[in-house]
């Protein structure tokens, strides 16, 4: 064990930590960096207990933060997970720090990364899913997996950005995400399709794709590519940001990608394809991580 992080310390330090807190650090740790707003959607009751919570957090260093600097306005603070709070977890998890696989310089390189826009925004997919589950009592998210389980389970054939399981009522929809940003070309992110497909054929589990893109222009080129290579054994459903941002993803925001009607719920949509075949066991959704 590294000499900081004896067993007097890390009791120490476990002392000032609620469950909450240590949830939050695990929350961290799976998503990479999370805003100060996705981590009070998650797991406070409002902003401000949020935010407070944060910054003692922060001061216990096991939590590291910072801002970046947006073309214009301001960005709010990004959360990752510091040494400490990892020994926390290593001990949690019965292994030595060295073995948890954290590395403050890898952990940090994420605030100076291209993709840091693309995480982040993966991420308030999330947050503000289960924020809406939270308040919703018919409304779970039963299952989200980031991008590197999705890599480990389903690399070789296709690397979605998230995948997950909403329900709502009766409704119960699984999904992969798609998350484009706009960096890729129309007929890069078109030709996605073409992994699914393979894997909606080996598994014999067909699972809808969604596309959540930059802007209503970029989706409605998308949709034309797309409209090209679509095929049964891949339903596919897409969505852009409002003026404001993005909404709620689990509102009528999707646009099937078999339909020029209205927008649906996200829930609705596995009412729209009352075909699909909905993995049973959590641990079983198309492969065993």
């Amino acid at each position: 064990m590294n000499e900081h992080y004896t067993p007097t310390v890390l009791a120490s330090l476990a002392t000032r930590l609620t469950a909450r807190d240590r949830r939050v650090l695990r929350l961290v740790w799976t998503h990479r960096v999370l805003t100060s707003h996705q981590i009070a959607q998650i797991a406070f009751d409002d902003d401000s207990t949020g935010r407070h919570r944060l910054v003692k957090l922060h001061r216990l260093s096991v939590v590291e933060r910072f801002r970046p600097k947006p073309p214009t306005g301001s960005a709010p603070w990004h959360y990752v997970l510091g040494e400490p709070g990892a020994a926390v977890l290593a001990a949690e998890d019965g292994v030595e720090l060295p073995d948890f696989g954290y590395r403050r310089d890898r952990v940090l390189s994420i605030a100076y990364s291209q993709r840091l826009a693309h995480t982040v925004g993966v991420n308030d997919v999330y947050a503000r899913l289960y924020a809406t589950a939270r308040r919703t009592e018919s409304a779970q998210l039963q299952m989200w997996w980031p991008e590197t389980l999705c890599a480990e389970v389903w690399g070789k054939q296709v690397r979605p950005d998230a995948y997950g399981r909403w329900r709502d009522n009766d409704l119960t929809l699984d999904f992969f995400l798609e998350y484009d940003t706009g960096t890729e070309t129309l007929d890069r992110v078109a030709a996605k399709l073409t992994g699914y497909a393979a894997l909606a054929a080996g598994s014999a589990i067909t699972t809808p794709v969604l596309f959540l893109t930059s802007s209503k222009s970029r989706e409605a080129n998308l949709r034309r590519r797309l409209a090209l290579r679509v095929q049964p054994a891949v339903p596919i459903a897409t969505a852009a940001p409002g003026l404001h941002g993005l909404t709620d993803p689990a509102g009528p925001i999707w646009a099937p990608g078999d339909s020029g009607g209205a927008r649906l719920c996200l829930a609705e949509l596995a009412h729209h394809w009352p075909n699909l075949g909905v993995a049973r066991n959590d641990g079983d959704a198309q492969g065993n991580p």
